[in-house]
Order: C-alpha cells, then sequence, then structure tokens
C-alpha cells in the first residue's frame, strides 16, 4: 500500500509542473504580455525608421505591418510591399527587405543561442493584406518558406478544432482569416505538412488549430473612444477583464489596438491617427498598466519605445 501511495503522489506531482493542455508553456494565451509596434512602416516615405525604434525597445515585442501589391504599371510586375493606402508609387519598401532582412541578425543570433526563455522573440502580425490580389497572399506565404527555419510551426494535422502544439521559433507569424487567407494558409496545406502562419478567430468560438487569437479595438472597453476617453473606473475595468477571461478560456491570444498618448499638434508629424489618441503620456499609462495587470497579450501602440520602458 505504502508503494502504491508513492507511486500516485510520484504521478500527481508529474502532472502538476507538466506545461499547459498543448504541451507548452510561457507564451500561450495569459501567459505574457507584449507591447506591439503598430503600423511599423513608413507612410509615403516618412517614419522610415519606426522598426528600428521597435527593435530597440528590445524583446520579445509584437511588430504589426500592412501590406500591398504593387504593379508596376510599364512591366506588369508585382511585388509585395509594407504600405497603409493607396496610390502606391513604388518606392515602397518590400517585406522581405523591411522586415525580415532587417531581423535576420536577431534570429541568427537567437538560434545560435541556448536561451529560448523569451521565445517567439518577436510576434509579427500582418493582419492587414490589403489586397485582394492572390499574388499578395502566395508571396506572404512564399516569405515563410524562405525564412521557416525562423518560425514557429505546428503540424496540420487531421482534426482542426484540436490545437496542435507549436514548435517555437524566434519569430511566431500571425494574419487575418478571411478567404484568401484561409485558403492560402490553411487550406492549401497537406495534412502532412506544417502550419507557418495562424489567423484571427471568432470570440464566440473556441480557437482551433489555424485560428489562434483575436482582435479588439478598444472602444470594447471604453465605448468612447481614445479620443473622449473619460476617467478610468470599475465599469470598464470589468469590461476589460471580462473580455480578456472569456478570450483566455477560448484558448486564444487577445490583442487590443491602439493606445497611443501623445500631444494633439503632434498627430500629423508622427503620422498617427488622432482616433487612437488618449492625448497625453499619463492618461495612455493608466491604460497600459491596466491592460499588462488584466494579462492582455497584444497591446498596440504607436509609442512602442515609451511604453516598454
Amino acid at each position: 500500500m505504502k508503494s502504491f501511495l508513492t507511486i500516485c503522489l510520484i504521478v500527481l506531482a508529474v502532472i502538476a509542473v507538466m506545461p499547459s493542455a498543448q504541451g507548452q508553456s510561457g507564451f500561450l494565451p495569459g501567459e505574457r504580455v507584449l507591447f506591439e509596434a503598430h503600423n511599423c512602416y513608413p507612410y509615403n516615405g516618412l517614419w522610415n525608421n519606426r522598426i528600428d525604434k521597435a527593435l530597440d525597445a528590445g524583446f520579445p515585442l509584437a511588430i504589426e505591418m500592412d501590406v500591398m501589391w504593387y504593379v508596376n504599371k510599364e512591366t506588369n510586375e508585382g511585388r509585395l510591399v509594407v504600405a497603409h493606402s493607396e496610390p502606391l508609387t513604388g518606392e515602397e519598401p518590400t517585406l522581405k527587405e523591411y522586415f525580415f532582412e532587417r531581423v535576420r541578425p536577431y534570429m541568427e543570433n537567437a538560434l545560435a543561442s541556448e536561451d529560448k526563455k523569451d521565445w517567439p522573440l518577436i510576434t509579427l502580425n500582418i493582419n492587414d493584406i490589403r489586397s485582394n490580389s492572390p499574388e499578395a497572399f502566395a508571396e506572404v506565404w512564399a516569405l515563410t518558406e524562405t525564412y521557416q527555419s525562423w518560425l514557429c510551426t505546428a503540424p496540420k494535422n487531421a482534426t482542426p478544432d484540436s490545437l496542435a502544439p507549436m514548435n517555437i521559433k524566434p519569430l511566431l507569424i500571425l494574419s487575418g482569416s478571411g478567404r484568401h487567407e484561409m485558403k492560402q494558409f490553411y487550406d492549401a496545406i497537406p495534412e502532412d505538412g506544417n502550419l507557418r502562419i495562424f489567423g484571427s478567430g471568432n470570440p464566440k468560438e473556441n480557437a482551433d488549430n489555424f485560428r489562434r487569437w483575436i482582435n479588439y479595438s478598444w472602444s470594447a472597453v471604453e465605448p468612447e473612444g481614445q479620443s473622449k476617453a473619460t476617467a478610468w473606473n470599475e465599469e470598464k475595468e470589468k469590461r476589460l477583464r471580462g473580455l480578456v477571461k472569456d478570450a483566455h478560456e477560448h484558448s486564444y491570444w487577445i490583442r487590443f489596438y491602439s493606445l497611443n498618448g501623445h500631444p494633439v499638434t503632434a498627430t500629423a508629424r508622427l503620422g498617427l491617427s488622432p482616433g487612437y489618441n488618449f492625448g497625453d503620456l499619463d492618461t495612455v499609462k493608466v491604460r497600459w498598466e491596466k491592460a499588462k495587470a488584466a494579462s492582455v497579450d497584444f497591446i498596440a501602440t504607436d509609442q512602442i519605445e515609451e511604453a516598454k520602458n
């Protein structure tokens, strides 16, 4: 009897220290908070150093980029560029040169290191592929082929509702879950293949093997919006914590966008949206701290330096 009890205690002890149901821990929903460099790319040839500021803020972090498909009218050749809106000039940097090659030293150093505690070091969110051209989605996937040694992956499996454990690497890529994303990033992958991009989901449904995160405007917490926000109160706190709790119970990472606090007069000079601005640093710091305390997984802001320091 004593031997049997001893074995039972050992088994229970092992279970107690086992990772989560996905067989992993440290980066799963609710386990860490990352600030995300929102719209981290140039607009109209300006603010080219946004990615440098993000990387200088330190790891781990998240970075968001919008991409578009530019077609040269003379040659009819297309390329994937980081850009916010049309018209495109052809001077926009490609996603490959602006992001992937820029982070190469960090990725290679991480792979050569034995220190994996902060992996993935960077979460790249390409939620907005601002194009209906299938070529844009195909090129995103082709880039993940080129840089796949850096990327978190998961086996597709034959059971899409089951979240397969990830093979963790220094870079995690997220996307939306529209028709083109589903077709290129999930449906086209053979059952014995690996997912390299993970889409957004429906908060009313559980996460699945492809859809692993959900996206909220901050207006879900403060309906009046950032620019008209009143003092923080218990009602806002309850909404925030309720959304986070629900997301994590459905096995999602949760992201809120976008929390800025800069002088109104500096909006145009900084190339920022006035709708995301609380108007001063002290006011936004309250929201950053509340989001962190509630275990929001990704807090998007255009002030990554201030948020992380």
